[in-house]
């Protein structure tokens, strides 16, 4: 053999070994890429699982169907424990209270109980679809949301 053919024969080698390692990087890069997409995909749906039990437990077991709350007559002096039911409307002497949803924070070192209530005075009658009160109301600090009628104080005290 002369030196030109043994060059392109070495060149000839070249180039199939190249092009064997390109190929075998290339059926490598797509088995990790596959790897990493199906780790994705498992990773993902294991969340998304974690996620929707989560959320079912929570609304399960930290949503409460009662809720009890206390109301002081500022004219006689006398508060009254009075526990209702989540929906249903009580009617309280002039007063006309709605719970309409309440939760417990366990998962907190603090237990803090939130209540969504809604108050109508049924002494004003122009105004019988106006709320006294409609908000959240919370156990821990009644401050932050405060319930202001010159006769009654309302309490947020548990959900359950």
């Amino acid at each position: 053999m002369s030196g030109k053919n043994l060059i392109n024969l070495i060149l000839l080698v070249q180039k199939r070994l190249i092009s064997q390692i390109r190929k075998k990087i290339s059926l490598l890069v797509k088995n990790i890429e596959v790897g990493n997409l199906n780790k994705f995909f498992f990773i993902t749906l294991y969340l998304i699982i974690i996620s929707k039990i989560s959320i079912t437990y929570a609304e399960n077991n930290f949503n409460g169907n009662k809720t009890d709350i206390k109301i002081l007559d500022k004219i006689s002096s006398k508060n009254e424990l009075v526990n209702l039911m989540i929906g249903e409307e009580f009617i309280y002497k002039d007063l006309a209270i709605k719970v309409m949803k309440c939760t417990n924070s366990e998962f907190d070192d603090n237990l803090e109980i939130k209540a969504y209530i809604q108050v109508r005075d049924l002494t004003k009658i122009d105004n019988d679809k106006v709320y006294v009160f409609n908000g959240w109301m919370f156990s821990s600090s009644p401050s932050i949301a405060p319930f202001d009628h010159p006769v009654y104080d309302i309490w947020l005290v548990n959900c359950y």
